[in-house]
């Protein structure tokens, strides 16, 4: 099977921080992906921008190792990469001075109609500075799109700030606030899964399903990284954004019609139906770890404090919580959210877990029956598993196994998954919100995690140490296995 390629509008894309990691790991390889695929039109143009000082002919050359690093060798044609790299300049700018943006305005031109992507592949500090350095160069055009990675923001306070920052430049339907998770292929397919199937959407209740299980679990600890988690930790860094979005896809009503807005008023309705967590029921529902030395991929690593360079810390590297929905379709039905850093193995899911059989007709001999469950995978092989009970092929009675139906989508289409910033840069142009928070969803979802935030921090406890190579702290066991479930770590 061809993946069907939907052209766009001739466009020029500019990122900020071009030099970053982010721009490097992530936005050259999506651009060059998208250019070879034949999306990208003819006269599209890919500028970089950074403070640091570098020619052109430096700037192609670092891209093109960028795709030489993160794409595989198979998918890079001489021909294609020629194209794209000609695509690409360098204007050095600074968002603090007037250094560089009379080059860049001269650079873009002043092509009213052209659609400009502007990509804030940086600090957050720097949103606001940027957005008024590109009014005061008149280059905030009327087809001039704006996009903002997280953090937006620490607080409700300070997001209200950014968003504030932003709205004095570009109107919100012209702000674009990226959330990769949303891109992920199998993301899309849960919508598609619930939406377009008769068989799901009537069991996607409280009558019918038990609870709902989002893991985001990473091996590899802080790393580079470790200066901005220490300030952020992981309900900051996963749970407001990522696992809330993932939650509001699940738990959502049926929207009238997949455009941005009537997507993103059924996930706001979400968030604003949490039960709140806050000091009086914390300790009950939220669990915080950090990790310690162990092992991790087969080999020693150090633990959070020694990869900081600290002695001591207040910053969670884990997260486990027990989330409630105050409505009528989950009244009842828990949300267990966990995510962390050096954990046992690198998964990202969701599990649907339906309620068990309310009366069974098979002799004990059948052997145990277990609930049905829909197993999501975002990473790192995308697809789909259905979890039934089956008869065991045979003679000799009637005994049953517990096996899944499994959609592997590199394996059921075999095409190349897109990487979730090909499909968001791609839906900037075309101008497409769906798949972007609005303001009032990000600062909904600091609305609820911030209680959390101010109970930990009145409490003054540490994080619950545990060894690197496990699944977290015990107490996050203990969290879903008082309530007569487990985690889901069968589904390898």
């Amino acid at each position: 099977m061809v993946s069907r390629i939907v052209e766009v509008d001739p466009f020029d894309i500019v990122v900020f921080g071009a030099t970053g990691d982010l721009s490097r790991r992530k936005l050259i390889p999506a651009l060059y992906h998208r250019d070879h695929a034949g999306q990208v039109p003819a006269d599209a143009r890919i500028f970089g921008t950074a403070r640091r000082h570098m020619t052109n002919e430096e700037f192609v050359a670092d891209a093109k190792k960028c795709v030489l690093d993160h794409v595989k060798a198979t998918d890079i044609e001489t021909a294609s990469l020629d194209r794209f790299l000609a695509r690409l300049a360098y204007v050095g700018t600074d968002a603090t001075s007037a250094e560089g943006w009379d080059d860049l305005s001269a650079a873009l031109g002043r092509d009213e109609e052209r659609v400009r992507v502007y990509y804030l592949a940086t600090a957050p500090e720097l949103f606001g500075p940027i957005c008024e350095r590109l009014a005061s160069h008149g280059l905030v055009t009327s087809n001039a799109r704006l996009v903002v990675e997280k953090p937006i923001g620490k607080n409700l306070e300070s997001a209200h700030q950014v968003n504030d920052q932003i709205g004095k430049y570009f109107p919100e339907e012209r702000v674009y606030r990226i959330d990769h998770y949303l891109g992920k292929e199998t993301v899309q397919n849960l919508m598609a899964l619930r939406f377009a199937n008769a068989l799901f959407e009537p069991l996607w209740n409280s009558a019918h399903i038990d609870h709902v299980q989002i893991t985001v679990a990473e091996t590899l600890g802080v790393e580079s990284r470790a200066g901005y988690y220490d300030t952020a930790g992981a309900l900051r860094d996963m749970v407001q954004n990522h696992i809330l979005q993932l939650l509001c896809l699940v738990a959502m009503e049926p929207p009238t019609s997949l455009g941005a807005d009537a997507v993103r008023d059924e996930k706001l309705k979400v968030l604003k139906s949490l039960k709140p967590v806050d000091e009086a029921n914390v300790d009950l529902l939220t669990v915080r770890g950090q990790y310690k030395a162990g092992a991790s991929a087969g080999g020693a690593v150090a633990g959070y404090l020694e990869e900081l360079g600290k002695p001591s810390s207040e910053t969670e590297t884990f997260v486990a919580l027990k989330a409630e929905i105050n409505n009528w379709r989950w009244a009842g039905v828990p949300f267990y959210l966990r995510t962390g850093k050096r954990l046992a193995s690198r998964v990202s899911e969701i599990v649907v877990a339906f309620r068990h059989i309310p009366h069974s007709v098979f002799d004990g001999g059948a052997g145990p029956i277990s609930n049905n469950r829909l197993v999501i995978r975002l990473q790192p092989d995308e697809g789909v598993r259905l979890w039934l009970m089956i008869k065991d092929p045979g003679p000799g009675g009637m005994r049953l196994q517990y096996v899944p139906l499994d959609m592997s989508f590199a394996e059921a289409f075999g095409v190349r998954n897109p990487d979730a910033y090909e499909r968001l840069i791609m839906d900037v142009v075309r101008g497409n919100q769906t798949l972007f928070m609005r303001r009032d969803e990000v600062e909904a979802a600091w609305t609820w995690v911030d209680p959390i935030l101010e109970a930990w921090k009145s409490r003054r406890e540490p994080p619950k140490p545990y060894v690197s190579g496990t699944w977290g702290p015990s107490a996050a066991v203990a969290l879903i296995e008082r309530d007569g479930r487990t985690w889901h770590e069968d589904d390898a």
